[in-house]
């Protein structure tokens, strides 16, 4: 497996997640099972085959999750230098001249991505087209909705 970008704080947000499946969701799968094998015939028992199946699910999240911290590259944005230019983990300020609006998002890794909260994925269209860019450069971007402008207002690094 590559190495997996993340920055610290979605580093620490898969541990605390990894922390609460192996402390509080795998203790409550198995005491659920127990529970279901305690009723009878396992065959016709949908509790218990619905609680084997999330069990399945906690303990191959584990496993991702697992995975993904052993071969992570945690960056610290807040030690990189301030030099105007897209990296990952920045946050930029684009003028959307379309919409006739600002957007910000922060470029991170796929598993912190969250297009809500404004977080972009490195690998989307939009990361990959402003990284190595820099503030005051006017970027198109071949998106699947088609080619968008976006001028770089300004480049954070928080």
């Amino acid at each position: 497996m590559s190495r997996v970008p993340l920055t610290a704080r979605g580093a620490e947000n898969l541990r605390n997640e990894l922390a609460r499946l192996k402390s509080e969701d795998r203790p409550a799968v198995i005491r659920a099972i127990a529970e279901a094998r305690a009723h009878g015939d396992l065959k016709e028992n949908a509790e218990y085959h619905a609680a084997k199946e999330q069990q399945g699910f906690i303990e191959g999240r584990i496993k991702d999750i697992e995975a993904k911290l052993s071969n992570a590259q945690i960056i610290d944005i807040s030690s990189l230098p301030a030099s105007g230019r897209v990296v990952f983990g920045s946050t930029v300020v684009l003028f959307d001249p379309d919409a006739d609006q600002e957007i910000t998002y922060q470029i991170v890794g796929e598993d912190e991505a969250d297009i809500r909260a404004g977080r972009i994925s490195v690998n989307s269209p939009i990361a990959r087209g402003l990284i190595g860019k820099e503030e005051g450069d006017e970027v198109e971007v071949r998106a699947p909705g088609g080619v968008r402008s976006f001028e770089i207002l300004e480049v954070r690094y928080e």
